[in-house]
């Protein structure tokens, strides 16, 4: 991984370029677009945390953020979460630290707000999703949201 690697809110002068990435085509069924991530982020502007991730000048990467949510959705808050909510890596930059770079700056923003655990979904299977976030330390919860898995990693 470079030094060179930052977050970016996303901006008119960057909306184009964002809304142009793509994953590699055999994982396009597993992630949702930026455009429509973007498009809840709209719709969610209290909770969702949108951002590019550059190396350099070169837009590599883009993450959602959710912030302070109620993750039973029972509207109890007695379970607040925050976490990853989408990750999309550019076809061809995959495999160089833009996703743990993008975990571990979710993960100091979490902490910055006083959160102690970043939650995080993906497909079950034991796929490459799978296996990253099993590498970056993160353990099922043994709950499910949807069709994926929850996993939780400790920010202690």
């Amino acid at each position: 991984m470079t030094s060179t690697l930052r977050l970016a809110e996303v901006t008119a002068a960057n909306f184009d370029a964002a809304i142009e990435l793509r994953v590699h085509p055999a994982q396009a069924h597993l992630v949702v677009p930026v455009v429509k991530s973007l498009a809840e982020a709209y719709v969610h502007p209290g909770v969702a945390w949108p951002r590019l991730i550059f190396d350099g000048d070169r837009l590599v990467g883009f993450l959602m953020a959710f912030l302070d949510i109620d993750f039973a959705g029972d509207g109890t808050g007695t379970d607040i979460r925050s976490g990853l909510w989408r990750l999309n890596i550019a076809a061809g930059e995959q495999g160089r630290g833009y996703g743990r770079f993008a975990v571990e700056a979710v993960a100091a923003e979490i902490r910055r707000r006083g959160g102690d655990r970043l939650t995080a979904t993906w497909h079950a299977g034991g796929g490459r999703s799978e296996r990253f976030y099993f590498k970056l330390g993160f353990r099922l919860t043994g709950e499910m949201s949807g069709d994926q898995v929850v996993g939780e990693l400790a920010l202690d």
